[in-house]
């Protein structure tokens, strides 16, 4: 549809950043960014793009988004592109294997919403064209966001899904009760934050050999990741972690009991 009005300014928003995860098209990552731009959002950032960016097939298409596509990141991996982020959505079905909120793009938006008035830095993942995300891309978010669709149907090419999703956005602009964090606490850990002691915590894991069966390590460092995502940490509680784990792993001093 037309409707641009080439005598304003683009307006880009505080809002989610769009995090593509191995986008193949550059077609696709161009609708994609016009989407973006048509809902106010300018945040573009791109995990392991198949084709070479910048990609001239990605501004073509972007239709005029040229904001977006200029401003957009490229990172190596998934947990690089969040690590800033505070709040993740995973855009994507319901993983079977996992238990996580489900919500739906209007839902999720006002959540969003909510969350950016208070404070907080939130993205939306977005999988490929082939296959879309992974379970260990899934693992990395706080909830999903699933578009009710025609259940015999319900396959969306990329760009759609992007505009799904920050159109809500965008149309859940007015009426959003700002979130208040209770008083006396920190402010929500990052994804980096969160990342590092998922790390420490599964090396002392394998170290104490609780991991031990090769083949069900995958599903057990999926399963215990979302029980600390949907406790919604902040940095002071992540510090305690760090602080539990230190002290069930460091050396035990048995000289007291010797000299008994």
């Amino acid at each position: 549809m037309a409707g641009t009005d080439t005598s304003r300014a683009a307006s880009i928003e505080d809002g989610p950043a769009v995090i593509l995860v191995e986008p193949q098209m550059g077609e696709n990552i161009g609708m994609a960014a016009r989407a973006m731009l048509n809902s106010g959002l300018g945040d573009l950032r791109l995990v392991r793009p198949r084709d070479v960016w910048p990609n001239p097939k990605a501004r073509h298409t972007a239709s005029g988004a040229d904001a977006v596509i200029d401003a957009a990141r490229v990172f190596d991996t998934t947990a690089a592109a969040i690590a800033d982020l505070t709040r993740v959505y995973a855009a994507t079905a319901r993983p079977r294997d996992m238990i996580k909120q489900v919500l739906t793009p209007r839902r999720g938006a006002e959540e969003m919403r909510a969350g950016v008035v208070a404070g907080e830095r939130v993205g939306i993942l977005f999988g490929g064209e082939r296959a879309g995300l992974d379970n260990d891309d899934i693992a990395l978010a706080d909830c999903v966001l699933q578009a009710p669709l025609n259940p015999a149907f319900s396959s969306l090419n990329l760009g759609h899904a992007v505009l799904i999703t920050t159109y809500e956005w965008y149309q859940a602009a007015d009426g959003t009760p700002p979130a208040q964090l209770p008083e006396g606490r920190t402010q929500p850990a990052t994804k980096e934050e969160l990342l590092g002691f998922f790390e420490r915590l599964e090396a002392a894991l394998d170290a104490c050999g609780f991991m031990h069966v090769a083949e069900k390590r995958p599903i057990m460092v999926r399963n215990i990741r979302n029980i600390f995502q949907r406790a919604n940490l902040m940095e002071q509680e992540v510090r305690t972690l760090h602080g539990i784990v230190s002290c069930l792993t460091q050396p035990k001093d048995d000289s007291a009991d010797k000299s008994k």
